[in-house]
């Protein structure tokens, strides 16, 4: 019976069985859920289960391996993390499309076929965009139209690429894919697009800071590492990655310094650390895939952790603006402290979980001589320490002290924290469990001397800037601002120039037509005549 049931499963029809709960009973029920699943994947042998045949294909519903299972594991983790946090919603919009959606990331994760990988991304995209629709607002439909387009679209991509494969090779297998046919290209872009790639990025700064309080809680955990999952399982060791990784940590760097919503600086941090993974997945080693992985999973829980942070500052406040935020350490001192280690963590801190495994990938990439981008990694490494390990946390609780009175988040939300910031703690002081699930054998010490002392003098000197420029006043202030990102070319650039060239034409025909007028009277007068 356990193999027999695909874990997402669990979630999705859950969560719609929870409609039928009352109160604080539905809560409970919906916590127990992840839970369950977490059981049954340990009680989960590798192989291939839950097969049936369709249309002359055979579907693989639940395929366990070394790497399925570590990203099923955080999955469950970050759903019950989530869902503690959310605890004190009321709205059964976004209970039953968080759950769900968590359910159809996990289902994507253990997927062994494209049909099925294809039938639970699409129900990923439509299960988290009323994540968005939740709040309520023109503003969030409107964020919430441009997010499923996109979504949806990399379905297609996906689906169209599945069928190219399926019609060449016979076989529906989702396993490497490559990059040796029209059909793995297509897939790529659709993996490239959840993952966030460079110039297919812009929905994740658009929507995600628009969700919920909640729902981006939800939407940071699973579609871009349910991304990172698919193109570790179809694409390692796929030499193009490496430098569209490359790009990826570091173009957000720019964007993140001089972006006043501090809830888009998370995304755009979110970005730079997915390009972490893609290096690591480009490539290709075992070192590198188990870095990879180990990086998705401590970063779930921290990148979680700040968004759980800035959600609570959200909601007591009403503002993530940097400009309108600080002096909330003496009203918010508890989420003062989870954020730090939050933010301690993303930067790599010995002792904290980011320490333990973006390590893996410079390594992976000094090892395999790939200096430049091991340069540009250690460059993005600081930078990440600028935007999300000071600026975050300084902004919202140090700095340009406001005056907030206000509560500590409620007690749910602290509980979340906590857990998420012990887990972070956990990871970084004892990174052998996390080794023990990765999908290679592990032969890594991260804490040696040297690693320590240059990680720290790396840090250190990174902090010396930022406290200089602060001072001289060359750091970039927090202004009320928007940030032109590279959406602005298809979403404001081209529609006026197209608007433009319709107006003309239209003037053009408005002319022709006058003239035409006129020669007509013309000419009948002078047939009269």
């Amino acid at each position: 019976m356990i193999e027999a049931l695909p874990p997402g499963l669990i979630l999705i029809v859950g969560a719609f069985f929870s409609l039928a709960i009352p109160g604080r009973a539905r809560q409970v029920f919906m916590l127990a859920l992840p839970i369950l699943g977490f059981w049954q994947l340990t009680q989960l042998e590798h192989g291939l289960y839950a097969q049936i045949d369709l249309f002359g294909q055979t579907l693989t519903l639940l395929r366990v391996d070394k790497l399925s299972l570590i990203f099923g594991y955080i999955f469950f983790i970050a759903s019950a993390l989530s869902l503690i946090f959310a605890m004190h919603i009321r709205d059964s919009v976004q209970q039953v499309a968080g759950l769900a959606y968590a359910g159809a990331a996990i289902g994507a994760v253990f997927a062994g076929d494209l049909i099925s990988l294809f039938v639970y991304w699409e129900l990923t995209a439509i299960t988290s965009v009323f994540l968005i629709w939740a709040v309520r607002t023109d503003k969030a439909l409107r964020v919430g139209m441009r997010y499923l387009l996109v979504q949806v679209g990399s379905g297609v991509l996906l689906l169209t690429g599945a069928l190219i494969l399926i019609h060449e090779t016979g076989s529906n297998t989702f396993g490497h894919i490559g990059l040796d046919s029209l059909g793995g290209i297509l897939i790529l872009i659709s993996f490239g697009t959840k993952a966030a790639f460079p110039l297919l990025h812009n929905w994740l700064q658009d929507s995600y800071p628009e969700a919920t309080v909640t729902g981006t809680v939800f939407l940071s955990a699973f579609t871009t590492k349910l991304a990172i999952y698919a193109l570790a399982r179809g694409y390692a060791g796929t030499e193009i990655l490496v430098w569209i990784g490359v790009v990826m940590t570091a173009f957000p760097i720019f964007f993140a310094v001089i972006e006043n919503d501090l809830r888009r600086v998370l995304t755009y941090s979110l970005n730079n650390q997915l390009g972490f993974m893609v290096v690591g997945i480009g490539i290709g080693t075992e070192l590198a895939i188990n870095g990879a992985a180990a990086h998705a999973f401590a970063h779930i829980l921290y990148k979680a952790l700040l968004f759980m942070s800035m959600g609570a500052v959200l909601f007591r406040t009403g503002t993530v603006k940097g400009s309108e935020l600080g002096g909330l350490y003496k009203s918010m001192p508890w989420t003062t402290g989870l954020c730090i280690i939050g933010a301690a963590s993303i930067s790599g801190f010995p002792l904290f979980s980011g320490f333990v495994t973006k390590s893996m990938i410079l390594t992976a990439a000094s090892e395999e001589g790939y200096w430049f981008a091991w340069a540009v990694l250690l460059f993005a490494s600081a930078g990440v320490f600028h935007h999300s390990g000071i600026k975050i946390p300084f902004f919202a609780f140090f700095a340009h002290d406001r005056g907030y009175k206000v509560k500590e988040a409620p007690w749910n939300m602290l509980v979340a924290m906590g857990l998420a910031a012990a887990l972070c703690i956990y990871i970084g002081v004892y990174p052998d469990p996390l080794y023990a699930i990765l999908p290679y054998p592990v032969d890594y010490v991260p804490y040696t001397t040297g690693h320590v002392i240059s990680m720290l003098q790396l840090l250190a000197f990174a902090a010396l800037a930022f406290a200089v420029l602060q001072r001289t006043g060359l750091y970039p202030p927090e202004l009320r601002s928007t940030v032109l990102d590279s959406d602005w070319v298809y979403r404001r650039f081209i529609p006026r120039r197209i608007k433009g060239f319709v107006r003309c034409l239209a003037e053009a025909r408005d002319e022709l037509a006058r003239w035409g007028q006129m020669g007509l009277s013309a000419l009948l007068d002078r047939a009269f005549h």
